[in-house]
């Protein structure tokens, strides 16, 4: 029990004094999460090291390509812990036609080259050797397909109404 109570006080230290020197990508790494989670472009980064809450500041909007695109807004928030990621908002993924605001990240066992991310009714599990390294993000072209209820609805065909009267007074 009291080497347990040490390696938690160690841990806490270790992850304050990362919060104060590091990049955002070496506190991701010490959470046992890839860095290639956030995109490169990060300009400035903050870490509440009692709570894990977060916010992370990019120099705008953009996309990369992972197995999908994934869509990242200018600001990202969230709150991390060991191997995971909650309350997560500012991130987007592409399944087939459509984008699913990202709520969770979550590695089970590192060791398990798995990483899932939570998109609400599902969670899309990818290779975590996809997310290594930060990759490059494309500023985004049209920022309104992104934003609010438009993030399904911009991908759905849309409904017309047939005239149920046409051709019916035929004798």
């Amino acid at each position: 029990m009291h080497r347990v109570l040490h390696l938690l006080i160690i841990t806490t230290l270790a992850i304050s004094i990362l919060a104060e020197n590091d990049s955002i990508y070496e506190i991701l790494r010490a959470h046992a999460l890839p860095m290639g989670l956030l995109p490169k472009g990060v300009k400035e980064y903050n870490v509440d090291t009692k709570t894990g809450e977060f916010t992370v500041y990019l120099n705008r909007s953009c996309k990369a390509k992972y197995e999908s695109e994934i869509h990242y807004e200018a600001n990202i928030t969230g709150t991390i812990g060991y191997g995971s990621i909650g309350g997560l908002s500012g991130i987007t993924a592409q399944e087939l036609f459509l984008w699913f605001p990202v709520k969770g990240i979550r590695v089970d066992i590192p060791s398990s080259g798995v990483i899932y991310f939570d998109v609400g009714v599902v969670r899309k599990q990818y290779s975590m050797a996809l997310f290594e390294t930060p990759k490059d993000c494309v500023a985004v072209e049209n920022e309104a397909e992104f934003l609010g209820d438009d993030k399904i609805q911009t991908s759905m065909l849309q409904y017309y109404e047939v005239d149920q009267s046409v051709g019916r007074n035929i004798v």
